[in-house]
């Protein structure tokens, strides 16, 4: 813990923000947090795209970290999804399992989660001597860290201007802080535009608060360039989402077509959202765009860090997008206590050590998004899913696949991951090849012998 009262602006309150203010007040920081929007419990809901977060284990060790009790209050009423649902034309159903030894990721409500922790801050203040200062609808305008820093914003439509010891950028996509930070240092940046957009939609509950299709799984209807997903509520409800092109989205713009479209390609999805509601999220919902953005490296000395979709905004796909933001947290609030708050080493070796991490999750993110529309269907993904989950379980120690590293083990970085993966996909291609082989040669010992 800081034995001096070193303040902090954290820039962004909301789920990657919420944490990292928190983490950092408990190690003795004087932390002021501020957001655009205005308080997430009072706010009325006003936007129609939020797609829903999956939670898994760099996410939870991430909280747990920070508090373990408090972890366990924001995670209250998360539902496990052992694996994927798959939904083909006809309505059939195929059951897909995410881990080895009945493992699990978590379906969780962002806007829930978002209030839980901002309600988690409150529960600090109400015992802390020094309290987390929240500020919301607060615009930062810009963030001087060359010298002082210094933060300008406007709230209730004055202008204001804070100064602290250092700064924390979790301001998302959008990142001001990344802004200012682009113009002190040498930082690699890319920004694109995926050609994929989102709809949100609502299954609702059945009598009762029942669930009308099965809640632990995560339900997908794959159709190679477009999809439709769906993951439970607490309620009974599932939250639904459409991805497909923005080509695709725009040609759907009559109740005819759209009708002809979901009759075709998700006909038993209809009963569950209802014609009427589809054509009306078709019409007149809000379509979300979806980009990545990829940076390096994420700081200017010890005034001022970037995290979180600030530093590595990336599609839904994976389900890391908070997971890895959680995870920055927790690396950078370890690095503090590691170094014994040197700032300016701690924030070094963060860039040092999250760089290549961050690239290889963002990749991952993007690729997986073909997985789910399309390869889940394919009989070679299939085949070889079932022999790494085989070599898995015989060899638990020495093979590992893909989705349980990123998954469900935060010991094996992102990085890691993806490079043990590549030597274990080389070995599978063999046993394809050499199986291919069995088969050839099997075949052609019957008819050598059908021939004599």
């Amino acid at each position: 813990m800081v034995e001096s009262k070193e303040s902090v602006g954290v820039i962004g309150a909301g789920l990657v923000g919420a944490l990292v203010a928190l983490g950092l007040a408990k190690q003795g920081y004087k932390v002021t947090l501020y957001d655009l929007r205005s308080d997430p419990r009072t706010a009325k809901e006003t936007s129609l795209r939020s797609i829903n977060l999956a939670v898994s284990e760099r996410g939870i060790r991430a909280l747990r970290y920070v508090d373990e009790e408090m972890a366990e209050r924001v995670l209250d009423g998360i539902i496990p999804m052992h694996g994927r649902m798959i939904h083909d034309l006809d309505g059939n159903q195929e059951s897909q399992l995410y881990g080895l030894f009945g493992e699990a990721i978590n379906s969780i409500d962002r806007k829930k989660l978002n209030q839980s922790l901002i309600e988690e801050i409150e529960l600090f203040n109400s015992t802390a001597k020094s309290k987390i200062e929240l500020i919301f609808e607060a615009k930062v305008t810009s963030v001087q860290v060359n010298g002082g820093v210094t933060i300008d914003y406007v709230h209730a439509g004055e202008p204001q201007r804070d100064h602290k010891d250092f700064v924390v950028g979790a301001d998302g996509t959008y990142s001001v802080v990344r802004q200012s930070l682009q113009k002190l240092i040498r930082m690699n940046y890319s920004q694109e535009y995926i050609d994929m957009c989102y709809l949100e939609m609502y299954i609702p509950p059945g009598p009762n608060g029942s669930f009308r299709i099965d809640p632990n799984r995560l339900h997908i209807w794959p159709r190679k360039t477009f999809m439709l997903i769906a993951l439970a509520n607490q309620d009974g409800s599932f939250t639904s989402t459409f991805f497909g092109p923005w080509e695709l989205v725009e040609s759907l713009q009559s109740p005819k077509t759209i009708e002809f479209f979901f009759k075709k390609n998700f006909k038993d999805a209809i009963p569950l959202i209802g014609l009427d509601k589809i054509i009306e999220c078709f019409t007149t919902y809000p379509r979300g765009a979806l980009m990545q953005v990829n940076c390096s490296k994420y700081n200017f000395e010890d005034k001022c860090i970037i995290i979180g979709d600030a530093a590595h905004s990336m599609v839904p796909f994976y389900g890391q997008g908070m997971n890895c933001g959680f995870e920055d947290v927790r690396i950078l609030l370890e690095l503090l206590e590691k170094n014994r708050h040197d700032r300016r080493t701690a924030f070094d070796t963060y860039t040092e050590s999250r760089a290549e991490d961050l690239k290889a999750i963002l990749k991952l993110a993007l690729r997986n998004y073909h997985e789910m529309s399309s390869d889940v269907t394919s009989s070679i993904y299939l085949f070889r899913k079932k022999l790494d989950g085989v070599l898995g379980r015989l060899m638990p120690q020495h093979w590992i696949p893909l989705y349980t590293m990123v998954s469900f083990r935060s010991d094996i970085s992102y990085s890691d991951a993806v490079k043990f993966s590549q030597k274990q996909q080389r070995i599978l291609k063999w046993a394809e090849w050499g199986a291919v082989g069995s088969i050839l040669a099997g075949s052609a010992l019957y008819l050598a012998r059908r021939s004599k």
